[in-house]
Parts: structure tokens; C-alpha cells; sequence
């Protein structure tokens, strides 16, 4: 919760603890996880003309000066703010806004870009990773094969070698950050970074660039490129080939392709994980009085399928191993086949007779089910039913 402005700011101050939201017996670590957390918070950086978050964060960087210090701690603990109120020689002293500026960097290096002394290396950043989407027959995806594809990315200027700057020349450092990317500027106790405005946080400059380039250190491209494609891919499979992504900027290194695949819809299977399903119609009398049909297989090759007399509607048959390849195992999955019994259409006179007369034949023996059935609609209808 934020302190009122006005006179409230000439009020006694808080205790260092309560500042902190730690109680008296809070270790060290502890002192150290609230400091960072709060400070984070209450930065100005992050509340630009916020007066009471730059108050917030003075309070929080003061109560921390004191508390990390075993020896000032004890003081603190023994007299409270007295032990370092002005006279008497306890002040914080002249070296307070030095001890802040450690303090900054030992905890928000990596939050602000970097401590003191390690120069940027932002020249020659990364480049980004590229998506390219690639859709493959099922055939493909249950034998494996290698794709070509091409891919329209930036690559490395080869007039410059990729440094931005003109044949003969290389970039300079920075006189204005002496090649850190970053400026400091002290306000009050501590200290804050920004990006430098001369280099843009590169830590170098180009005086003369690279004409082809233009001083990126890269030009645009179409590359041919081969992707090797397992068995058992599936749709959504992700490949990576590290390092062809985009080059980086000013030399820097490439970032990474990745591969996206989706599988094309195909005429006879639908995929489950690595089972395959494939519906196929026969005619009434094969079902009736049972035969062997030809399958189609996803390698492309036939396989017999014997069906029993009396086979019904989703009926189905499972070919152990004939399904897609586990990706990177010796595993294959099943196929299944389900047959659809198809109704007889467009009856010739005589086809019409004999099944006229197998109806006639007909008895529950054949048809037990729909015998069943309506002898249950019979009773209903005649008031036996339940």
C-alpha cells in the first residue's frame, strides 16, 4: 500500500521490517527474496512520474541497506532508527548511494541488461526461428521419406560476412557506452540504466555500411532445404533443424526451422493414434452366407479378409500389426476392418421373386432379432406387454 503524500512524508518513519513485510526473525534469504520483489514493484522505471512509487522504492532500497548488514542489522535491532539518525557519528555516511548502486546491480543485473562490466553482446543478436507447415500422404507417413522444400528466410550478407559494415571495414565500439549498450545515470541514492541512444544497446556502431546489406549483416533468400521424415509422424509432429531459422543480426548466430506437419486426408483410412479403421461395403449374401473379400493395406498392398455367415452391419476385424508405425519404435499398430451390409437396389423380375420367396421361407430362426422385436410390438399391442 502506497504512503499519502503531503505531510505525511515528514512523518516517523516505518519500521524496516514492516517495510519489508518481514517479521524481526526473517533470514537472510528472506530479506533478500522481499527486497527484490518490492523493488521490482515500486521501480521507476516501471512507474514512470509515479512520485509514490520512487518514495515506495526509497524506502524499500533503505530498509534493505540496513537489514543485509549483519552488524548495522544488530543496531537497528537494539536502538531502532536512532542507531543511524544524523550526529554521533551513525549516519548512513557518503558511501550510502555507492553501497545502493551495488545493491542494483547485485540484484537486478539480469533485469536492468546486464551488471557493470559485461558488455553487450546485442550486435550480433540471434535470429528468429521460422515456421514452415508441410502437409504429407498418409503413405508417406507410415513408410518415412525426404522432403525438399523452400524456404524464403534471411541468410548472412556474404559481401560483408555478415558484419553490416562495407568490404575492408568493421563496426566500431560505441564512444558513448564503451560498447555496454547501456548508460548510467545516478538519481539520488541509485543508480538506473537505459539504452544508449547512440548505439540503440548494440555496444557498436557502423560508420560506413555495407551497401548490399544496408548494414543488417543479412539480405533475404529462398533456400532449398531436405527434411527427413520419420515413420509414424502424426498430425501436429514438430521437427526442428537447428540453425535454420533467420540469420542473426550483424553475424550473430541463425535461429532454428521448425517443421509443422499435417497428414492429408486419405480415400480408404481414418487414423486413431496408430490404428487405422477402413469400412467396407459387401453385398447381403456375402453376409448371409459368409466369403472372403480384398482389403487395400497402407503400404499399398492386398490382404484376404475372411467374413463369417451371418455377418451384421459394423461388424469388425482386427489385422494385428497391419496399422501406422509408432514414431521412433519397431511397434505397428492394428487395422481395423468394419463391414456395411448393402441393401440390394434396382431388382431385376426374377431378383425380386426370389427374395419374395426367401420371405416367404423365412422364419425366426433366420431372422431371430426382428423376429424378437415384433413379437414384443405384437404383445404391446395387445396388452401382454409390461
Amino acid at each position: 500500500m502506497f504512503e499519502p503524500e503531503g505531510p505525511a512524508l515528514h512523518m516517523a518513519k516505518r519500521d524496516y521490517y514492516e517495510t519489508l513485510g518481514l517479521s524481526r526473525g526473517a533470514s537472510e534469504q528472506e530479506l533478500k527474496s522481499a527486497y527484490r520483489r518490492l523493488a521490482k514493484e515500486f521501480h521507476p522505471d516501471c512507474n514512470p512520474g509515479d512520485a509514490r512509487a520512487e518514495m515506495r522504492f526509497r524506502e524499500v532500497s533503505e530498509a534493505y541497506e540496513v537489514l543485509k548488514d549483519p552488524q548495522k542489522r544488530a543496531a537497528y535491532d537494539h536502538f531502532g532508527h536512532a542507531a543511524f539518525e544524523s550526529g554521533g557519528g551513525r549516519g548512513f555516511g557518503p558511501d550510502f548511494a555507492s553501497s545502493m548502486s551495488d545493491i542494483f546491480d547485485d540484484l537486478f543485473g539480469e533485469f536492468m541488461g546486464g551488471r557493470r562490466g559485461q558488455r553487450q553482446r546485442s550486435a550480433r543478436e540471434r535470429g528468429a526461428d521460422l515456421r514452415y507447415n508441410l502437409e504429407v500422404a498418409l503413405s508417406d507417413a507410415f513408410a518415412g521419406k525426404t522432403a525438399q522444400i523452400c524456404v524464403p528466410t534471411s541468410v548472412s550478407c556474404e559481401t560483408c560476412s555478415g558484419s553490416g559494415a562495407r568490404a575492408g571495414t568493421k563496426p566500431t565500439t560505441c564512444p558513448t557506452c564503451s560498447g555496454y549498450g547501456k548508460v548510467r545515470a545516478s538519481q539520488g541514492f541509485f543508480t538506473i540504466e537505459r539504452t544508449c541512444p547512440n548505439c540503440h544497446g548494440r555496444g557498436e556502431t557502423i560508420e560506413d555500411p555495407c551497401q548490399t546489406c544496408r548494414g543488417s549483416g543479412r539480405i533475404t533468400k529462398e533456400r532449398t532445404l531436405s527434411v527427413n521424415i520419420p515413420p509414424g509422424v502424426e498430425d501436429g509432429t514438430r521437427i526442428r533443424l537447428a540453425g535454420e531459422g533467420e540469420a542473426g543480426l550483424r553475424g550473430g548466430p541463425a535461429g532454428d526451422l521448425y517443421i509443422f506437419l499435417s497428414i492429408k486426408p486419405h480415400e480408404f483410412f481414418q487414423r486413431d493414434g496408430a490404428d487405422l479403421f477402413c469400412k467396407v461395403p459387401i453385398s447381403m449374401t456375402t453376409a448371409a452366407l459368409g466369403g472372403q473379400i480384398e482389403v487395400p493395406t497402407v503400404d499399398g498392398a492386398a490382404t484376404r479378409v475372411k467374413v463369417p455367415e451371418g455377418s451384421e452391419s459394423g461388424k469388425q476385424f482386427r489385422l494385428k500389426g497391419k496399422g501406422m508405425p509408432v514414431l521412433r519404435s519397431k511397434v505397428n499398430g492394428d487395422m481395423y476392418i468394419q463391414v456395411e451390409v448393402e441393401t440390394p437396389k434396382s431388382l431385376t423380375k426374377r431378383q425380386r421373386e426370389l427374395l419374395e420367396e426367401f420371405e416367404r421361407e423365412s422364419h425366426k430362426e433366420t431372422s431371430p432379432e426382428s423376429a424378437g422385436f415384433f413379437a414384443r410390438v405384437k404383445d404391446f399391442f395387445e396388452g401382454k406387454g409390461p
